[in-house]
C-alpha cells in the first residue's frame, strides 16, 4: 500500500477468478502500491510470502454466493502461523447485502469493501488495520473481530497489532468466560 509516496512491505494475496472480478481486484491491488501482490495459491505459498513480507492482506474477489469463500477463510483464520491467522480478511463484492454481510461477519472477515472500488478507497480502509489495536475473539468454530454480541460463552480475547514491519504482534491473549470478569 502506498505510505507517504512509497510502497508499504506488505503483500495482497488476491482470491478469485483469473478474470472478471478477480482481474479487477487484482489491478486495484497492485495499483495500491503494495510490495507483492499475488494470487491466493493455498496455505503453504501464504506462509512462504509471510517470510518475506510479514503482512498479508487477503482480499477476496466477489463470487454469486460469499458462503463460496469458507474454505479459504477458515484455512486462514485457522491456520497455525500466527501471521496467517490474523491477517486482515477483506471482501469485495459487486452487490453488498445483508446476508452477505453476515456471512463474512460469520467467517471472521476484518472488512467489506464495497464499490466504488478504486486505490484510494482500498487503501483508505486497509490502512484501518494496520498499526492499530485490534481485538478478536476465538472460539472452536470462529476466529476474527471481535463484535459485540456476536459470539457468547466462553471465548479467547486476543489484542493484535498488525505491522509492515513485524506482521502481527499478540499483546493480550486471555480466556474469558461467562460470569467471570477479567481479572
Amino acid at each position: 500500500m502506498q505510505s507517504g509516496g512509497r510502497a508499504m512491505q506488505a503483500a495482497a494475496l488476491v482470491v478469485g477468478p483469473d478474470d472478471g472480478p478477480g482481474a479487477a481486484l487484482f489491478d486495484v491491488a497492485r495499483d495500491a502500491g503494495f510490495a507483492s501482490v499475488r494470487r491466493y495459491a493455498g496455505p503453504v505459498a501464504a506462509e512462504q510470502q509471510a517470510m518475506v513480507t510479514p503482512l498479508l492482506f487477503f482480499l477476496f474477489a466477489a463470487v454469486d454466493d460469499p458462503r463460496a469463500l469458507k474454505t479459504v477463510a477458515d484455512a486462514v483464520r485457522f491456520s497455525p502461523g500466527r501471521r496467517i491467522r490474523f491477517s486482515p480478511l477483506v471482501y469485495c463484492p459487486e452487490s453488498p447485502s445483508l446476508d452477505m454481510a453476515r456471512a463474512c461477519i460469520e467467517m471472521g472477515f476484518d472488512d467489506i469493501v464495497t464499490p466504488p472500488f478504486g486505490r484510494h478507497r482500498l487503501v483508505g480502509r486497509l490502512r484501518r488495520l494496520v498499526d492499530r489495536l485490534q481485538v478478536y475473539r476465538e472460539t472452536p468454530s470462529y476466529l476474527g473481530p471481535d463484535r459485540a454480541g456476536h459470539v457468547a460463552g466462553q471465548h479467547r480475547r486476543l489484542e493484535i497489532v498488525r505491522t509492515a514491519k513485524a506482521g502481527v504482534t499478540v499483546l493480550r491473549d486471555e480466556i474469558r468466560r461467562p460470569g467471570v470478569s477479567p481479572g
